[in-house]
């Protein structure tokens, strides 16, 4: 069994979690000292054996756990926050008890992600989750510009001390008029939601952010087919205002879908000429 855990205010704790905490022959807790924790401030009082599941031991720790399974024993599986399997550990477990044949069940519990979509004012009709972007600014820009024509809503996570430098990367890839919204610490005495765009959040992040982070984006909004010499002038006008031609075209392309192979060699020919 799955269980939401709190995000930040134990209030939010179901009557299903703590039935499931002290019903459960096994937990399988993704930091044990922070279950203890939960179990303490809800005051629920568990028999079951306590173990260690975090994304080092996922792999080894989710065959043992489906032999617990097949001994008809109730397995309940907590991560520190939220829903397991989303961006947190149990995703293995799940798929090798589907395929013993292994009955899996949840106890819905809060979600940063819906609670963070819910806030920020962006289209909530079509969404995607795409959890925590690759750390190196290479391979995060990829991610990014594989999203650039994206048209659902997105929700991110990111550390605090990275928010900046994520933000400054959308700006660049989606272009920095993209409407966004940043939520730190959900359902905690300080939370809080920012929106406005992209570049404007880049820059209010740049001052220093504390606390969980969850980030959405708008998709992409359909605009009317722009010429080439327009887009040529555009990318020529973020140039001049001291944007390299490479960023500028990447920007222009981002905000008007012109293809960026075919602006560059524009726009390259047009400053040669």
């Amino acid at each position: 069994m799955l269980a939401g855990t709190p995000i930040g205010n134990l209030s939010d704790a179901s009557a299903g979690l703590r039935r499931a905490l002290a019903e459960a022959d096994v937990i399988a807790a993704e930091d044990t000292r922070r279950l203890k924790t939960l179990l303490a401030g809800l005051g629920v009082v568990s028999a079951a054996k306590v173990v260690s599941y975090f994304d080092q031991n996922e792999a080894a720790r989710a065959a043992e756990l489906v032999e617990n399974l097949r001994a008809g024993q109730m397995v309940l599986v907590v991560s520190d926050a939220g829903m397991p399997t989303v961006s947190d550990p149990g995703f293995r477990l799940v798929s090798l008890a589907i395929d013993a044949g292994v009955p899996v069940t949840s106890v819905p519990g809060p979600s940063a992600v819906l609670a963070a979509l819910a806030v920020s004012g962006l289209p909530t009709d079509r969404f995607c989750f795409e959890g925590f972007l690759p750390r190196k600014a290479g391979e995060r820009g990829r991610r990014l510009a594989a999203l650039a024509d994206e048209d659902r809503t997105m929700v991110f996570f990111e550390a605090p001390h990275r928010l900046a430098a994520l933000l400054t990367a959308m700006a660049a890839a989606f272009g920095g008029e993209r409407r966004a919204a940043v939520s730190r610490e959900l359902t905690k005495v300080f939370e809080q939601t920012k929106r406005g765009t992209v570049a404007e959040l880049a820059e209010w992040a740049a001052e220093g952010v504390r606390g969980e982070i969850t980030v959405c984006v708008a998709g992409r909004e359909e605009h009317a087919p722009i010429d080439a010499e327009e887009a040529v002038q555009l990318v020529m006008a973020a140039m001049c205002s001291g944007m390299a031609l490479s960023a500028a075209v990447s920007q222009i392309s981002a905000e008007t879908r012109y293809p960026r192979k075919q602006l560059y060699q524009l726009a390259l020919n047009a400053r040669k000429g």
